[in-house]
């Protein structure tokens, strides 16, 4: 393309006319043939007027090879060449079908597959009135409006209707009227004009494109006739279309600065599916020896973020994550989720967020962002007001990620309200929106990989992680994985770590080479998201008989697992046997998840005053503190007596004292924590009802 432009343009138009152009292109519409060996163009034509279809489909490549004057002129002076082609393209049609001529006026040429396609920075003056193909994400989408491509003037004076054609986005008014030549008497009649569809959608670079510490770069692209709807926020796009220059609107007159923006002419919509993206043949291969390898899991795993030191079960997590579980349909439309939720809940400087970086880098479409940062609008999706009045539907970062992995640090950090917005799309996996007569549902089918810092600093051992985490409990049971990552002095793991970041400042890469190149990796990923693994008797048997061992564990009181937990299962199973290639999920799969969900609820899922496991404590309150709760409010009742009395907190204090299930500084805690959470009220300084 570069050389197409660097090319005196003056030689060009002269050397070819508007009308041999015209000529060429007929030629090139009756003459091309397919590879077999139909005419490609004629056939499209006729299914065209079948359908009543007002769009004609060219390709680039055919282009190229019938004449290469016309494909330099297409790029130079698109707009005449367009007009030209449709043209051309009428002229076939009214050839086929004379009486169809009037039906399809309305005929537009779009040229698919054009080469060099340039990222939203590159968006130059230089490319100014130039045909280009533009490739990013859309960030945002507005509202479908009519645009007027020829307006009709009434004449107060004589009634005769002036018709003037349009281009841009301002209103051209004629100088006077054709028939009695009146300058001040036309009006615009919306009955005599014609209209198209039309709609804006901003269009975002590629977060993997984005240059380090540089702001994203976005522009404008006007969608016109039947490709208005054609792009949803979240898609990535490969739009092909002409640059415009607009000025800027100005209070103290016309601005010299000008705003660009693209005038589609034909929009593909890019990558709907990590699975559908095809791989060469050698990378193909060389993933199928890599994992019908012994020991393939594990050198997997170990290929995960090779600069962490040790971290193995959360390494295998993020894996997982990365590749996922396909999403179940059932007849009924509802649907089951296949991605995995991970939370890393841990002390600081334990290397959280470096394996959330690389999660981001890895997944084949990974978004990062930090939860101080974030907003509830900014994380699902807004809707806002433009600077032309549209209203528009702009994506967030969960949306953004459709089908990848967002990754969201200091989780712990962001404001209720914020936080609450992810409950419907980390189970649901939509986002809907109700706001400015935009009633939306997006997808946001996406694997959460979130990290949190404790409350008190440094996580405690003595507390259960309800109360070390700021985070709701309805939300905590939505991670299908949660790790405590401690940092706890040992020697010989301290003096392999420092041996381990030490070489890798000294030499200025990984002290033991990852046994998996990270390009590879990534292709890794993408590959293995196309297997849909189903699941076997025996895989079915060992994770039932681990929920159903689990489900007894206890008392009937106390909280082991839920069904939530049994998805989760499933989920990890079905990964691990994707990140094998496997057709089947076997036994060994399902023990493997089982084994990481034994070890999450060794750590997390352990009542501290017990020691015993009990997921209570991701659902409210383990079984020992509903059973002090239960005997506080026995005791308060029991003070109150009939009369309901008001209680005195001293002696309420000393009475739980008495029971032996509380010392003095629990049974202060108790008083204060049933206050707080309504149950009693205080009537006056040291005086408390029951609600």
């Amino acid at each position: 393309m570069e050389g197409i432009h660097g090319r005196e343009e003056n030689i060009v138009a002269q050397a070819i006319s508007p009308a041999n152009v015209k000529d060429k292109l007929q030629e090139f519409l009756e003459t091309i043939r397919g590879k077999e060996g139909g005419l490609k163009y004629r056939t499209r034509i006729s299914q065209l007027i079948a359908d009543t279809n007002k769009t004609l489909i060219v390709d680039y490549e055919d282009l190229a090879l019938f004449d290469p004057e016309v494909t330099q002129e297409i790029h130079i002076n698109p707009e005449s060449t367009f007009k030209a082609f449709d043209e051309a393209a009428l002229w076939v049609v009214s050839q086929e079908v004379p009486a169809q001529k009037e039906t399809f006026k309305d005929l537009k040429v779009r040229l698919r597959g054009l080469p060099g396609a340039i990222s939203v920075r590159e968006i130059s003056a230089d490319k100014l009135d130039k045909l280009v193909a533009v490739s990013g994400m859309i960030v945002r989408v507005s509202e479908l409006k009519p645009l007027a491509v020829e307006a009709g003037y009434r004449c107060r004076q004589c009634n005769h209707v002036t018709k003037e054609k349009q281009s841009g986005l301002m209103l051209r008014k004629p100088q006077e009227c054709e028939e009695c030549h009146d300058t001040k008497s036309l009006d615009i009649e919306p009955t005599e004009s014609t209209f198209i569809d039309f709609q804006v959608i901003r269009m975002q670079e590629l977060p993997e494109d984005l240059p380090p510490g540089a702001l994203p770069q976005a522009s404008e692209i006007q969608l016109l006739g039947n490709l208005v709807g054609t792009a949803r926020p979240g898609d990535r796009a490969l739009i092909t279309g002409i640059i415009r220059a607009e000025p800027e609107q100005s209070l103290a007159g016309k601005s010299r600065v000008f705003h660009s923006h693209v005038e589609s002419n034909y929009v593909e919509i890019l990558g709907k599916e990590p699975e559908n993206i095809e791989l060469a043949k050698e990378d193909v291969d060389k993933i199928r020896t890599m994992v019908s390898q012994p020991g393939a899991y594990e050198r997997l795993v170990k290929s995960i973020a090779p600069g962490i030191h040790g971290f193995e079960t959360q390494k295998e997590a993020v894996l997982l994550l990365c590749i996922g579980a396909p999403r179940t349909q059932l007849p009924d439309g509802s649907t089951l989720r296949g991605d995995i939720n991970v939370l890393l809940v841990g002390d600081p400087g334990t290397a959280k967020s470096e394996l959330l970086k690389y999660a981001s880098r890895a997944a084949p479409r990974g978004l990062y962002t930090s939860g101080r940062g974030s907003t509830a609008a900014g994380l699902t999706a807004a809707v806002i007001r433009d600077k032309s009045g549209m209203m528009m539907l702009e994506a967030g970062a969960v949306v953004l990620a459709d089908q990848g992995v967002a990754c969201i640090d200091e989780f712990d950090k962001m404001r209720t309200e914020d936080r609450s917005a992810l409950h419907e799309m980390m189970e649901q996996q939509t986002v809907s929106v109700a706001k400015g007569g935009i009633v939306a549902t997006l997808n946001a089918r996406t694997s959460i990989l979130a990290a949190a810092n404790p409350v008190f600093g440094k996580y405690d051992p003595y507390r259960n992680i309800s109360d070390n985490l700021n985070l709701p409990i309805p939300l905590l049971t939505r991670f299908d994985l949660i790790f405590i990552i401690r940092d706890i002095p040992d020697k010989v793991r301290d003096e392999e770590l420092a041996k381990h970041v030490l070489g890798m400042h000294e030499t200025g890469a990984y002290p033991t080479k990852p046994p998996i190149d990270f390009v590879l990796l990534k292709k890794y990923f993408t590959y293995a998201k196309k297997f849909n693994p189903v699941l076997t008797k025996e895989a079915n048997a060992r994770i039932l008989e681990y929920y159903l061992q689990m489900r007894s564990a206890g008392s009937e009181s106390m909280i082991t697992v839920t069904p939530r937990q049994l998805e989760a299962l499933i989920r990890l199973s079905i990964a691990r046997a994707r990140a094998l290639l496997h057709e089947e999920v076997t036994e060994e799969d399902s023990i493997h998840a089982v084994s990481l969900v034994k070890r999450m609820l060794e750590t997390v899922g352990v009542d501290v005053r017990t020691g015993k496991v009990d997921l209570g404590v991701l659902h409210g309150k383990p079984m020992s503190e509903r059973n002090l709760l239960q005997t506080a409010v026995d005791v308060f009742k029991e003070l109150e007596g009939d009369p309901k009395n008001p209680v005195d907190g001293k002696l309420f204090v000393d009475a739980l004292v008495k029971t032996g299930k509380f010392d003095q500084d629990e049974a202060q805690r108790m008083l204060q924590s049933l206050n707080r959470s309504g149950q009693i009220y205080e009537t006056k300084p040291g005086q408390y009802r029951k609600i």
